[in-house]
């Protein structure tokens, strides 16, 4: 058995080693590229994206899976997926190339004409985004650090569900503008500020197996980020100027 797992293993780099060699000579060459998007582009940037290099690399056939970032690293890691766009697990590891793209803080969304402040919202319950996600676990650890002792009656793994149920003024939650944005249609029915405790942050980036690919993700990183200023960063300053300079492209 495990003298069949070694050869097999051998197959499979070979097999990788001639797809990068080809990938290296021509990128569109390539006849498939397999996409991980994180959930929080579906509806504007990843439409576009795709359009664009369906434009730039025209005999390729591209597969998108949509998910969460902790989801589409194990697929990248699991050579089930050739590129992905995500928040950051941490540091990239040897096999992987990444381009870094956004930056956006973690904000407090309040039922509208809440005060923002933690001791009135101190009198809410917490709707907290779900643990089982990288991001949940980064809200959760964060306010541990800032010892803070909040009712959390409340974990879901829904932006649309969370901000309803603070448009409803059940309680509050702790988002990034994306996730807020997401669920566009409560968003003229909450208030937005900054966070009541210290500030908070993630990134999101491009990663690839490193020589894979070759240009590819450097290319595909270059066209996404005009598409993230445009559909992003844009209007979400028009709409809240307090996140200049926190919200912005790396």
């Amino acid at each position: 058995g495990e003298l069949f797992r070694r050869r097999a293993q051998t197959i499979l780099d070979e097999a990788e080693l001639a797809r990068a060699e080809l990938a290296r000579a021509d990128a569109t060459a390539l006849t498939q590229l397999r996409l991980g998007m994180i959930e929080d582009f579906d509806a504007d940037v990843t439409p576009r994206l795709l359009s664009q290099m369906g434009e730039m690399l025209t005999g390729t056939r591209f597969l998108l899976e949509t998910g969460p970032s902790h989801r589409l690293y194990d697929q990248l890691d699991a050579r089930a997926l050739d590129v992905i766009v995500a928040a950051d697990m941490g540091a990239p590891v040897a096999w992987m190339e990444m381009h870094p793209l956004i930056e956006e803080p973690f904000v407090a969304a309040v039922p509208r004409g809440h005060s923002a402040s933690l001791d009135d919202l101190s009198a809410l319950p917490l709707i907290q985004y779900t643990s089982r996600h990288r991001m949940g676990r980064q809200i959760g650890e964060h306010l541990a650090r800032q010892d803070l002792a909040l009712a959390r009656r409340f974990e879901l793994d829904s932006y649309h569900a969370i901000m309803a149920m603070v448009a409803s003024g059940v309680g509050w939650t702790i988002l990034t503008p994306l996730g807020v944005l997401r669920a566009h249609r409560f968003v003229g029915e909450v208030d937005i500020h900054p966070l009541p405790v210290a500030p908070l942050s993630r990134r999101i980036s491009l990663s690839a197996r490193k020589d894979r690919f070759g240009t590819t993700p450097a290319d595909i990183a270059a066209r996404l980020k005009p598409l993230l200023e445009a559909l992003i960063i844009a209007p979400t300053l028009a709409r809240y100027p307090f996140l200049t300079g926190q919200l912005r492209l790396l």
